[in-house]
């Protein structure tokens, strides 16, 4: 790692050199080149400086990361954020600007809504931010028109907020559509036509093929599957989807949609105990999932599913295999294979054609689930008001057109998984699936081949990738822009990111299941720091609280937690198994008369304006993406040794950024001695088994007693607070 406080106009021949541009001529042209740029910049202003060499295309996608690192950092090394706020890498164009959705929008219907102090898309777009928080109306029935999005009868308003028992209001009301069948039409707007690509994929075993679906061919998939829901199931049934982000997945998806049942999300990595809890909380009546022929190999770990669906004790499961029709095992009397389960409509005379089952715009279509802090994960419903929320996040922020080909590596069983398919189909974009590990060169490859525009992660994969450089020699240059959510990025990690196509934008989003969106996010329309949300999503209005529930001014830098502004299209307004009111809205502060909704983040506002996510108000934690609760944890690793009275978990942020560590503290039992590594393995070994083999244990503390308030509740806060100080003091040492 390079000498981060050397100024780019000290930097010289050595440094390039040394930062890994080896050979002294090509290094010597690089430092013309670059004298060149720096000199070109009107003063010495870092962000024109680092605009020029990054317009300029000084750095190169194959150039060493330490040469992007030397470059980025020097130029930036007496930055001053607490004044100046954080160091900003990408910038808008007007050009560009106006191309972009939101731009292209804003131009037609700015001059008429704002007067005139609309200027053009970038000057003009935070004003035009807070007036779609104001009048959600006006900007809504604006969107609506971009979105492929067609109403069976169409809604009587776009919002109506006369009953006080919903502080969310009820959005549009008396409309009628199934969502799923507005994926699969064909539309003008955005251009959508049927031997358009729909879906392109690759599987992992065969990197010489790129298989494309039609999106005729996609919608006779997704009926043919619909018929054959009909014949097994009964209307209204919940149906639980437990697969890999498969095209077959995608398809019984909306499927199960379109024919008017109800899809149950289980991510692919759950152990049976958690497959058996989602299960029961839905009253699922049925299971979709494949048959592990040696098991789903992801990363290099082993993912059994049918047999963990066996173990759950699960209802009647209908199996696919994962290459060719034939499963390689006996199903048990209940279960169903999936050539079986097709064959069950081979009686009807068009097998390919369903009617969709229209719907009142708030039924259910789809449980999530998120975990609380205590006991049964909540199980949150999606309606059809749902995708249209985060196909609008997509549209607006992440600039999603036709033609765009978007990929994001997730699942169905988390969040991200229904967000991508719905951006992607009512956008009238392709969706991008790779069948295998996003670990591996394979994904990358994929990427480059399928000619990826838009692509998303989260953080700990990005550090895999730079940690690997399994990307070498990849061409990622089609992109036009990444976006990360889950977890907190670490700055660098994201340098090497967006190197790798020039410097395109990042754009952070930040939301939860709960709001079917982000609240805040990054804007091709503003200019972007690296790990930081540039602004509040459009139509998401926030305050920022002090501790004693008093909002902030909304200019001030400040650090509290969020209350989320009540009107919000898409948000929850229903648990399947929890008070609703009693999770979101009781004990929140009212704030210019509403009661503001609670999401649970603490955020920090720079100078400038931008967020940073500073981790959670409770004691839910975020691990690798997936959030689950201190007590989830705890429940685990208190059973895990005979030794432990008593166990504590948090999480916390490395000192230079990135996904959350999870450290256990541990009280033993009187007589007992314990070794804090041994301790480790077994966490780390309990807790794959028993919630998911994705977590893993960072550090254990064995402490003689934990902190309690007078009521004797568990002061999480003062741990985590302490194990922040430790890691903090290590990182000086």
């Amino acid at each position: 790692m390079m000498e981060k406080k050397k100024s780019i106009t000290e930097v010289g021949v050595a440094d390039i050199i040394k930062a890994g541009l080896s050979v002294e001529e090509e290094a010597k042209e690089f430092y013309r080149i670059l004298k060149e740029t720096i000199g070109e910049a009107k003063g010495l202003d870092p962000r024109e400086v680092w605009r020029k060499v990054v317009d300029n295309r000084v750095l190169k996608p194959w150039h060493p990361h330490g040469v992007h690192q030397l470059v980025y950092y020097s130029v930036y090394s007496h930055w001053d954020s607490s004044t100046k706020g954080p160091p900003l890498y990408w910038f808008p164009s007007l050009h560009e600007s106006r191309r972009a959705n939101l731009g292209r929008v804003m131009e037609i219907h700015g001059p008429k809504l704002l007067g005139s102090e609309y200027k053009d898309p970038i000057k003009s777009f935070s004003l035009f931010q807070k007036f779609s928080v104001e009048h959600p109306e006006a900007y809504w029935s604006i969107v609506l028109k971009e979105l492929s999005v067609v109403f069976h009868e169409p809604p009587k308003c776009i919002l109506d907020t006369t009953d006080k028992s919903k502080p969310g209001g009820t959005w549009l009301p008396g409309s009628v559509l199934n969502i799923a069948e507005c994926c699969l039409q064909p539309a003008s707007h955005p251009s959508k036509k049927d031997d358009d690509v729909a879906i392109v994929w690759r599987d992992e075993m065969d990197e010489s093929v790129l298989h494309q679906l039609k999106l005729k061919e996609f919608r006779e998939q997704v009926m043919l599957v619909a018929n054959a829901l009909d014949t097994t199931f009964t209307k209204g049934d919940a149906i639980a989807i437990d697969m890999p982000m498969t095209v077959n997945a995608v398809i019984i998806y909306l499927a199960i949609v379109l024919a008017g049942f109800v899809v149950v999300s289980i991510a692919d990595s759950f152990a049976a105990k958690e497959i058996a809890t989602r299960l029961r909380v839905s009253n699922a009546k049925g299971i979709f999932t494949q048959i592990e022929v040696d098991f789903i190999l992801r990363g290099g770990r082993k993912f059994p599913l049918y047999s963990r669906v066996v173990e759950a004790n699960s209802c009647k499961a209908i199996v696919i295999p994962v290459i060719g029709n034939d499963l390689g095992l006996q199903l048990r009397n209940q279960d169903q294979t999936w050539i079986d389960f097709l064959s069950s409509v081979n009686h009807l005379p068009r097998p390919n054609y369903y009617s969709p089952v229209y719907q009142p715009v708030d039924s259910l279509t789809n449980i999530l689930f998120s975990s609380g802090t205590t006991g049964d994960p909540k199980a949150i419903g999606w309606t059809h008001l749902s995708p249209i929320r985060c196909s609008e996040d997509a549209w607006a922020h992440l600039d999603i057109q036709d033609g765009d080909v978007y990929c994001w590596p997730t699942n169905l069983g988390w969040v991200m998984g229904p967000i991508l398919l719905y951006s992607t189909f009512l956008c009238g974009a392709t969706l991008a699936l790779f069948h295998g590990s996003p670990l591996s060169r394979g994904f990358g490859k994929f990427v480059q081949d399928a000619g990826v525009t838009v692509l998303g992660t989260v953080p700990s994969i990005v550090k895999a990738w730079k940690s690997t450089n399994c990307m070498e020699g990849l061409d990622w240059t089609k992109l036009k822009s990444f976006c990360s959510t889950g977890e907190a990025s670490n700055v660098d990690d994201d340098l090497w990111l967006s190197s790798r196509a020039y410097y395109k934008p990042m754009i952070e989003c930040c939301g939860g299941t709960e709001l079917a969106s982000s609240y805040i996010q990054g804007s091709p329309l503003q200019p972007q720091a690296f790990g930081a949300f540039s602004t509040a999503s459009m139509t998401a209005g926030f305050v920022i609280l002090d501790e004693n529930g008093v909002s902030y001014p909304d200019d001030m830098p400040c650090v509290g937690e969020v209350g989320l502004f009540p009107l919000y299209l898409g948000a929850s307004d229903r648990l399947l198994n929890a008070d609703h009111d009693k999770v979101y809205f009781k004990g929140m502060p009212m704030y210019k008369g509403m009661q503001l909704r609670r999401h649970g983040d603490i955020i920090k506002r720079t100078v400038g304006g931008y967020f940073v996510v500073q981790g959670r108000a409770d004691d839910t934690m975020n691990l690798g993406g997936i959030k689950t609760s201190s007590v989830e944890i705890e429940r685990v690793c208190d059973r895990a040794e005979e030794s432990i009275m008593e166990t504590a978990a948090i999480s916390v942020a490395p000192v230079d950024g990135g996904p959350e560590l999870l450290v256990i503290f541990v009280v033993l039992k009187k007589g007992f001695d314990g070794e804090p590594d041994k301790l480790k393995m077994k966490f780390s070994k309990a807790i794959q088994s028993n919630l998911n083999p994705l977590f893993k244990v960072s550090f254990v503390k064995i402490v003689p007693e934990f902190p309690r308030t007078a009521s004797n509740k568990l002061l999480r806060r003062v741990l985590r607070d302490q194990m922040k100080h430790e890691l903090s003091v290590r990182s000086k040492i």
